[in-house]
């Protein structure tokens, strides 16, 4: 059994998915899994995309195909391309989102893939095709001559603040933040901070669950992705705050 894991913007209320779903099982057999990360990326959105992946691909067994159709614009450059990484699987158009995926990924290991139908679906179908059958990449297409790179959205730190960017909002409405566990704690080096949210009231510790504070107020802590993330217990922190994806917080570490 083949496992294929989906990332796109495709939506969930049309038949793109499908199309896409259908085409892989033509070309690569009934021998396969789906599971779909997420099909709600915000339009052309390759940084959400990225966060997305690297977030669960690990998660996954090894062998696992990781499929990721976001921003899937049309040239006469389009190219499908797909890698093989720490024994998985990765493939969707050179757009850059695997570059946020992983900073040191060059041509050297990625493989554009070809067929005489130049569709998108078709492509990744056959780029899945080759994999399940022991052809990649061999037959599966040629060396990537140019891969399109993109930088990451990261923190701007000093040694005394993190300026964050909201970089996510999920399905609960918490605030996802790019600042990691690692980076916060070796800004931070053991000093009192807070957490500055438009004109709100600062956060001055890190919660480890939702309900070490009372209903309805707001608490910072490092989710399952270990980013720093502003909730509020029981409640909706981007309508609640008014605040949105690509605003930035500024979290201020004092000496005693």
């Amino acid at each position: 059994m083949q496992l294929i894991t989906l990332t796109t913007d495709l939506g969930k209320d049309d038949y793109f998915v499908a199309l896409l779903k259908a085409e892989v099982l033509s070309f690569a057999g009934m021998d396969v899994t789906f599971i779909d990360v997420s099909h709600s990326v915000d339009s052309q959105d390759i940084q959400q995309a990225a966060f997305f992946l690297k977030t669960t691909y690990h998660k996954f067994p090894k062998g696992t195909i990781h499929i990721s159709c976001v921003y899937s614009y049309y040239s006469s450059s389009y190219e499908i391309i797909a890698f093989e990484r720490d024994g998985y699987y990765f493939m969707g158009p050179n757009n850059g989102l695997f570059s946020l995926l992983f900073p040191d990924l060059t041509e050297d290991s990625v493989y554009k893939v070809e067929h005489d139908k130049h569709e998108v679906n078709i492509l990744i179908a056959h780029a899945v095709a080759c994999i399940r059958n022991n052809l990649f990449p061999d037959e599966m297409g040629s060396k990537l001559k140019q891969l399109n790179t993109r930088l990451a959205l990261q923190p701007v730190t000093t040694n005394a603040n993190i300026r964050a960017t909201i970089i996510h909002i999920d399905h609960f409405e918490n605030l996802i933040l790019n600042v990691s566990r690692e980076v916060f704690e070796r800004v931070r080096k053991g000093r009192r901070f807070e957490v500055f949210y438009k004109q709100h009231e600062p956060i001055s510790k890190i919660s480890e669950h939702y309900g070490d504070v009372p209903v309805g107020d707001v608490l910072c802590l490092f989710n399952s992705a270990n980013l720093l993330e502003i909730s509020i217990n029981m409640g909706k922190a981007s309508s609640l705050l008014s605040l949105q994806k690509n605003e930035t917080v500024q979290i201020y570490f004092y000496e005693e």
